[in-house]
């Protein structure tokens, strides 16, 4: 039996593990850090300006910023393959000075909004040589190089609501003496908004109700609860997508959802608790998996819809595909050629899985237990009366998944 849990995570700090490849390296996340800052100053600096420039009643204020997203979930992978890009989600929330008491809801449009925003970021994505993303209908994208891109979506708060959230920024910040980066982090506080009356610009749907933090907290609660194995068989479950789909595949906050439930702790054993949720993924996936805060919301619905055009269902195409995974999982773990095992496990996840057979231990397996069942069966049997053959030859360059 093999155990390759070690090329999965590891703690020696002498050695890499796949969980290590699927990371920015510090260099990478400076740059981001930095063009998200400078995001932020533009959409601060301009926003108030481009909307007096427009005669608007009443004056807009500096917005305030919240990042969202895999960022600040920590399971954002870097990007595997063109035309794969890091998503950074940043979030700019203005306070509701245009309301009434009668509708609570803004009475300039979002698309007004949009375009005062994309305005005021215009100069900065010229001067930076970035470019705008096309018109998504939820947010502003700004491709910052072929690895990121920034996607803004754009809110609106209760006028009271923000400005305590404004008082109680400026006393951090005053009371704060990290490095600038630590200090954008530490500021982002979900706690400081109202939890309700968060409403979201939608190019298409005017306004609507939509508020990040449930998910946030919903995420960061389980992972509170059953340990930061979650997390890492999360962003597995992301590098085994993004090896498979160059574009397209599940959303990230569908293998979130999925994951979840399936999850079960294995101490020690990155392979094992995969294993555990892969097994249970493609019945899941079948049976369609609700947003875990909108019980209303169907994110296999939304997958299928991705691909009605063409004739295909995603739904069923990833349920085989992560069907799949489970199989040749299961089978590598019941064989004992961790050559082979080595080679199964990079067809899968790509060339950052570790090519490292002398890192994966191995036992016999008890004469009385089988561990592999079925088509994993047969696929253990393969491996592990097939000799060791070459594995996939590592990219050349800083390719990194997404």
């Amino acid at each position: 039996m093999l155990n390759l849990s070690q090329l999965f995570f590891t703690s020696d700090a002498n050695e890499t593990a796949l969980l290590d490849h699927l990371d920015l390296d510090a260099k990478q996340k400076t740059e981001i850090q930095n063009a998200k800052g400078l995001v932020r100053a533009a959409l601060r600096e301009g926003i108030p300006l481009k909307y007096a420039e427009l005669g608007l009643l009443g004056k807009a204020p500096q917005p305030r910023f919240f990042t969202q997203g895999s960022w600040a979930y920590k399971t954002l992978n870097a990007p595997c393959q063109p035309p794969q890009e890091a998503d950074i989600d940043d979030g700019c929330y203005l306070p509701m000075t245009f309301v009434t008491q009668q509708t609570k809801r803004p009475s300039v449009a979002a698309e007004v909004f949009f375009r005062i925003a994309e305005a005021a970021l215009a100069p900065l994505v010229k001067a930076m040589g970035w470019k705008f993303g096309g018109e998504k209908p939820t947010c502003i994208r700004i491709h910052i190089s072929t690895l990121a891109h920034i996607d803004v979506p754009l809110y609106a708060i209760p006028d009271d609501e923000f400005e305590k959230l404004k008082k109680s920024m400026a006393m951090a910040m005053e009371s704060m003496t990290l490095d600038s980066v630590t200090k954008n982090e530490r500021i982002d506080r979900w706690d400081a908004l109202p939890l309700d009356q968060v409403l979201l610009a939608h190019r298409d749907e005017n306004w609507k109700p939509s508020d990040p933090r449930p998910l946030n907290d919903w995420f960061v609660d389980q992972v509170t609860v059953q340990g930061p194995q979650l997390r890492r068989v999360v962003r597995y479950l992301k590098a085994y997508r993004d090896n498979k789909w160059a574009s397209g595949g599940p959303a990230s906050v569908l293998l979130m959802a999925v994951a979840v439930p399936l999850f079960q702790q294995e101490l020690g054993r990155d392979d094992a608790a995969l294993l555990n949720v892969v097994k249970g993924i493609p019945a899941a996936l079948r049976k369609g998996v609700k947003h875990p805060t909108d019980q209303s919301e169907s994110l296999t619905d939304r997958l299928r819809k991705a691909g009605a055009a063409e004739g295909r269902d995603c739904v069923e195409e990833a349920a085989q595909s992560y069907e799949g995974l489970a199989g040749i999982l299961e089978a590598t773990l019941a064989a004992g050629n961790a050559e082979q095992g080595v080679i199964w496990m990079r067809q899968q996840f790509g060339h950052r899985f570790p090519n490292r057979p002398d890192r994966v231990k191995v036992s016999p397996a008890p004469a009385s237990t089988t561990t592999a069942t079925g088509a994993a069966a047969g696929v253990a049997g393969v491996i592990a009366s097939t000799p060791a053959q070459a594995g996939p030859s590592p990219l050349v360059g800083s390719t990194h998944a997404g």
